[in-house]
């Protein structure tokens, strides 16, 4: 399974250029069960990425427009009645998926955003008081723009939380946004087609194996050290919750299969305590207004603590 997982990754990469972090850490996310916030300017590939990792998988994907207008029906599905039956029947909504991206989902109201909560936490939807279960492979993208804010709607702190990662997609370097208008206008990836690396069975029977990946007490102390810091920074207004340290752990664990390994590392930890946590702390307004970012506050408050032998 592990080489269907290399390939799956390397097609990957080669299909979306200039993001090799970003991809391994959406893949690692999935693998850990958890759902991902990309917040990126428009045109840098957020849904071309998604919607490749879908097909690489196997899996179906849907997409949904979020606007002022959304109704939680027009996600999760409604019930009508039909004449010709005399009866009632349910329509189920496009969250009846394997990867579902949000598009710009700050841009419909907390009522609309809401009802993503239930189906990424429980993997289950409510229609009309029936409950209605999920793929066993359920995967949320969201994606918001950070440099607009005209009739946006901030996701609230608790909606946040549920996502395992944020995730920043940058603009590529030079060369490689080179290569990429070069491959568009030479029809490259029209011409492609897509082939799947692997199916879901196999991805769920990944994600079971990836629970057997060890995590040691020194390395589960390490992570919870981190956490309990950002509520003890003077420069962190609110910390991170636990759910920040299951987090953590489940996809370090992740990461070190991706390694190819059997085991979890402190560097492992490292690496994806800064997009399970940019999301989940909030800045001191005096810290803040000085400029700082929560990226470099993690970073300072990562480097304080002292690694594991």
């Amino acid at each position: 399974m592990r080489s269907e997982l290399s390939a799956l990754l390397k097609k990957y990469d080669e299909r979306i250029l200039g993001q090799t972090m970003n991809l391994k850490l959406l893949l690692s996310a999935i693998l850990s069960g958890g759902h991902v916030l990309i917040e990126g300017v428009p045109g840098t590939g957020k849904t071309q990425m998604v919607r490749t990792l879908a097909n690489l998988i196997g899996g179906e994907f849907n997409r949904i427009q979020f606007t002022p207008d959304l109704l939680p029906s027009d996600i999760t599905g409604s019930t009508i009645y039909n004449m010709k039956d005399s009866s009632f029947q349910t329509l189920k909504g496009p969250i009846f998926t394997n990867i579902l991206l949000a598009d710009e989902i700050n841009r419909t109201p907390a009522k609309t955003q809401a009802a993503l909560l239930e189906a990424m936490e429980e993997k289950q939807v409510t229609i009309q008081g029936e409950t209605y279960s999920l793929a066993d492979v359920f995967f949320v993208v969201a994606t918001q723009n950070p440099i607009e804010f005209e009739g946006t709607y901030p996701l609230p702190e608790a909606q946040q939380d549920r996502f395992l990662f944020k995730l920043t997609i940058d603009f590529p370097s030079l060369e490689e946004e080179t290569n990429v208008l070069k491959q568009v206008l030479e029809g490259q990836f029209t011409k492609e087609v897509l082939h799947a690396e692997m199916d879901v069975k196999t991805f769920l029977d990944i994600q079971e194996e990836i629970k057997t990946i060890t995590l040691n007490d020194e390395v589960l102390a390490y992570i919870m050290k981190i956490v309990r810091k950002t509520r003890e920074t003077e420069s962190i207004h609110f910390g991170a919750s636990t759910r920040a340290a299951i987090s953590i752990g489940k996809a370090a664990q992740a990461w070190a299969y991706l390694s190819e390994r059997d085991y979890v590392t402190p560097d492992d930890v490292k690496v994806v305590a800064k997009p399970a946590l940019r999301h989940r702390i909030q800045v001191s307004p005096h810290v803040e207004l000085e400029g700082v970012t929560n990226d470099q506050i993690i970073e300072e408050l990562v480097g304080s603590i002292p690694v594991p032998r």
